[in-house]
């Protein structure tokens, strides 16, 4: 039997395992009782509502409770309304999203420049993004769309009811109006992180600003872009105060998305199964589309979801 000899001046790596996970869980604990309230207020509700999901349970007709198995995820998928909401949430979110980013976009290349007084506007643009969701529905439904007294028809000297008119149309006014400040801080924090060497030389070889915005700032903000919008996606998903303050899901169903039709069903019809079933099915697709993005995101800035 012959033993290696180990190398002078080199001491073998032993990583103690009891060691490593003591020392492990005493940087965690300060974490944990963080991490028991998120199970406690997420995680047991969702298991709830899971189970509800295959029950047949109505409030309003007592004893009614009983095991159904998939029928209500079955009757989810043929409701035409739960279509409907589930184009409006689409639709609203995508519009949302790509307007408030263009609009932050331009706002965060114009707060980018020195001028006198570039805190104050600063300060003002980022205003409406410190409002709460339920105020910010308010004062757009009561100044800006009231068919009597709105600043809308002031300007343009119609009568015109604009949420019942252009119900969806209002919503998204009002959501991209409470979300422009977060893509202008986002893509004005990626403005700000470019090299000025680089802007210098494109200016020193004759690059115009076009051209230099094209080849050089834009790819530069590419990170950022990507994060404005998987985080404005995710946020501008689940509205629901401005829908619930400003028109109701209605016309009909014109302005109803996801979260409100969810609202409807189980707090207006009390049909605990079915409501439980959309939400079940809602937080598949959420889970689906976060898991999207976060790997995108990670792949974008290059963080490895390795431990090493």
């Amino acid at each position: 039997m012959t033993e290696t000899a180990a190398k002078p001046g080199v001491v073998p790596m032993r990583k103690p395992v009891s060691t490593w996970s003591t020392a492990a869980w005493l940087r965690r604990a300060p974490l944990l009782p963080a991490l028991l309230f998120t199970v406690l207020v997420t995680q047991i509700p969702f298991l709830l509502t899971v189970f509800y999901s295959f029950q047949s349970w109505n409030l309003v007709r007592p004893g009614s409770r009983h095991f159904v198995g998939l029928r209500n995820y079955v009757d989810v998928f043929a409701d035409s309304q739960f279509r409907v909401a589930l184009i409006n949430t689409v639709v609203l979110t995508v519009v949302c999203v790509l307007v408030a980013m263009l609009l932050g976009l331009g706002l965060a290349i114009l707060l980018d420049r020195q001028f006198l007084g570039r805190g104050v506007v600063r300060t003002l643009l980022i205003t409406p993004f410190l409002i709460l969701p339920a105020a910010g529905a308010l004062l757009w439904k009561t100044t800006m769309f009231d068919p009597t007294y709105g600043l809308l028809n002031f300007v343009f000297g119609g009568d015109t009811d604009w949420l019942s008119e252009f119900p969806l149309a209002s919503v998204m006014a009002q959501i991209v109006w409470q979300w422009t400040p977060f893509m202008m801080l986002l893509i004005l924090a990626g403005l700000q992180a470019q090299s000025k060497e680089v802007l210098e030389a494109a200016a020193v070889d004759g690059a115009g600003r076009w051209r230099t915005f094209i080849s050089i700032t834009l790819p530069q903000l590419s990170r950022y872009l990507q994060l404005a919008i998987l985080l404005g996606a995710i946020y501008i998903v689940n509205s629901f105060d401005a829908i619930f303050l400003m028109t109701q899901g209605g016309p009909g169903t014109a302005s109803t998305n996801l979260p409100y039709y969810i609202y409807q069903r189980a707090f207006e019809g009390f049909d605990i199964g079915q409501s439980s079933a959309m939400g079940v099915i809602v937080v598949i697709l959420t889970l689906i589309v976060a898991t999207f993005a976060l790997r995108l995101m990670f792949r974008t800035f290059g963080i490895s979801g390795e431990v090493k």
